[in-house]
Order: C-alpha cells, then sequence, then structure tokens
C-alpha cells in the first residue's frame, strides 16, 4: 500500500506538502504533476502529518492520517502574546495541596494535552503513569527517605548540597517534604535505550505543568522523588515500569491549598547577541 494518496480532483498541485514535508519525501517531476512519494519513503516517514496538516485543500491523504480525521484548526486569532506572557509569569510552582482529589478526567484530559508536546523525529516515546491514591504516595515518599538516609551515610558529598537531612527530619516530624501532600503524581518515563525519550519526557511535563495551570490546577516537579526512583532499587521496583524503561520526570498534581495576588520578581534574562 503506498504510503498516501492524493485526491486528484482537490489537488491544485501548488507543492505545499512538498516544501513543507520535514524528511523530504514527497516530490512533483513537473508543475503539471501530482505529488509522489519518493523511494524509500515508507522507510523514512516519521508520520508527523505536516503534509496533510498544511494542504488547504484537504487533498493529502496519509495512509496512516486522513484529513477528514484531523480537527480543522480554529480561524479565530490565537492567544496573544501579552495574555501568554501574563499566563506565563502568574503560574506558580505549587507545594501546598488541598486534600481532594482531581477527577480522573481532567487528569485524563491534562494527559491528552500534553501529548501534543514536541518530540525528536516525531517519536512520541513518553509513557505515563499516573499514581492517585493516597496511601500508595505516602508509601512512595517513605521510599524517598529511606533512600535519603542512604545516601547521607554513604555519599554525603550528594546528600548535604541537596539538604537531604533536613528533608527526613521533616519527615520523622509529620511533613512530607518529597511529595508534599500532593493527591496525585503522574511519572513521565519511556525506553532508556531511545535517545529522545528523556527530552521528550522533560518537554511533555512542561506542556502538563502549563496545561494544569490552565486547568485551575497547581502542579510542582517532584525533583526528590524522579532522583531516587532512577537509583534506589525499591524505588524502582515499587513503580514496576516497562523492562526498560526509566523515569525521565514527575510532577505532583492538585488543588492548590492558597491564592497568589503578585507576581514575585525573576532575574534579567542572560542574553548574547552575535
Amino acid at each position: 500500500m503506498s504510503l498516501f494518496a492524493v485526491d486528484e480532483d482537490k489537488c491544485k498541485r501548488d507543492g505545499l506538502c512538498v516544501a513543507e514535508c520535514p524528511v523530504a519525501i514527497i516530490e512533483m517531476k513537473s508543475k503539471e504533476s501530482f505529488p509522489l512519494p519518493v523511494s524509500g519513503a515508507e522507510e523514512l516517514c516519521i508520520n508527523c502529518g505536516h503534509c496533510v496538516s498544511v494542504c488547504p485543500h484537504g487533498a493529502m491523504r496519509l495512509t496512516s492520517m486522513l484529513p477528514e480525521d484531523c480537527r480543522s484548526v480554529d480561524k479565530d486569532p490565537m492567544i496573544g502574546a501579552d495574555q501568554l506572557d501574563d499566563f506565563f509569569r502568574r503560574r506558580r510552582s505549587i507545594r501546598n495541596y488541598q486534600k481532594r482529589t482531581v477527577d480522573r478526567s481532567v487528569l485524563t484530559r491534562l494527559i491528552e494535552m500534553a501529548r501534543y508536546a514536541p518530540s525528536g523525529h516525531n517519536a512520541q516515546p513518553v509513557h505515563w503513569l499516573v499514581i492517585e491514591h493516597e496511601q500508595d504516595l505516602r508509601r512512595l515518599s517513605g521510599l524517598v527517605i529511606d533512600w535519603m538516609r542512604v545516601m547521607i551515610a554513604d555519599h554525603p558529598e550528594i546528600a548535604q548540597p541537596m539538604h537531604f537531612d533536613r528533608v527526613v527530619t521533616a519527615w520523622e516530624n509529620g511533613q512530607d517534604r518529597v511529595l508534599r501532600g500532593a493527591p496525585h503524581l503522574i511519572v513521565a518515563h519511556g525506553d532508556a535505550s531511545l535517545m529522545p525519550a528523556q527530552v521528550a519526557c522533560t518537554i511533555a511535563l512542561t506542556y502538563l505543568e502549563l496545561a494544569a495551570f490552565s486547568l485551575g490546577l497547581g502542579a510542582c516537579w517532584a525533583g526528590y522523588f524522579n532522583r531516587a526512583a532512577n537509583f534506589y532499587p525499591r524505588l524502582k521496583q515499587e513503580l514496576d515500569l516497562p523492562t526498560g524503561h526509566a523515569p525521565f520526570g514527575a510532577m505532583m498534581v492538585g488543588y492548590s491549598t492558597f491564592a497568589y495576588h503578585r507576581i514575585p520578581l525573576r532575574n534579567d534574562p542572560r542574553i548574547r547577541w552575535r
């Protein structure tokens, strides 16, 4: 079966699909000819759908992606730069959460939004693990604390700069500074042998964090947890990821306890022009 088909009644032979294809596997022999796949196109195609997306006439049909199955882009203006700037500035990393859970449909929507994050070569290597029960989160935090105790004893050169002692002391006093009492934890993981996986997971979680804010939720990167999840065998076993997968990031998600009334200052950007 051919990689794609062109509806010759709709195609205007404008060459947009040829110019847009990121791996250059579409060609036109002449201005009068219709687009054709080059030799070996099936092996080279990354299934990004740019050819389907860029055609204003709906003439391009990938075997894996039909134009009628793709939502049309809204013709109304997108969010303005000033609005987006304000959105970015107002977002806060949330470390105090209400004692209520987020509906699973909302968490699913978060991940649906985050899956449109870019990935190298359109590999889409991101997998998701959602932990949504308080007892499970408490157990995971406890395992991170166990790892910190080991690190304090065996690798103080790592533990001291990261203030593991303070986190452990807080835990012993009834305060969870690992997962902060968040009602949910979302872990992005992928095949560790795939080159794009780590960066793709990081970008996808960044999308998810912004999506959470847009839905009235708070989120924060679970740095202590993810560090432990990559090095502590007991925590790795508890996560039970597919063979060969590694956790490349984790995000606490829930409803913020507090509202914020001012935008804190940040350093001026450090820019070098050449």
